[in-house]
């Protein structure tokens, strides 16, 4: 099976290692670029200032997710203008992932969240 590399556009930079990943999971360009733009779930990356995304996706049967890992980055200015990302790393994942709970909010800042 022939692999075609991504290369960087206008929008997305691709690192190394998901090109690796790509290649070590059959993952097409086409569809990270599917998973990243139409995330069935989104949440905080283990890396610093990252971003994961899930679709699910194999049978009933055999469940798996597509994860995606990617970093928004900052223009010349040094302002986050969403138009640039850098994709990190992409993954299979066997089954069914369990939901990380949102990060723990002291009591006294969530009752002023819920008044205002």
């Amino acid at each position: 099976m022939f692999f075609k590399s991504p290369k960087d556009d206008e929008r997305i930079s691709w690192t190394k290692h998901v090109k690796e990943k790509m290649r070590f999971y059959m993952l097409s360009e086409s569809r990270l670029r599917r998973v990243l733009f139409r995330p069935d779930r989104k949440e905080a990356g283990i890396a610093p200032e990252t971003i994961a995304v899930m679709q699910p996706t194999g049978s009933k049967k055999h469940p798996t997710e597509i994860w995606l890992m990617y970093q928004p980055l900052d223009d010349a200015r040094g302002k986050r203008a969403g138009k640039k990302i850098k994709i990190i790393t992409a993954w299979r994942y066997p089954g069914k992932s369990p939901v990380r709970e949102p990060p723990p909010i002291p009591e006294d800042i969530l009752q002023d969240l819920i008044r205002k």
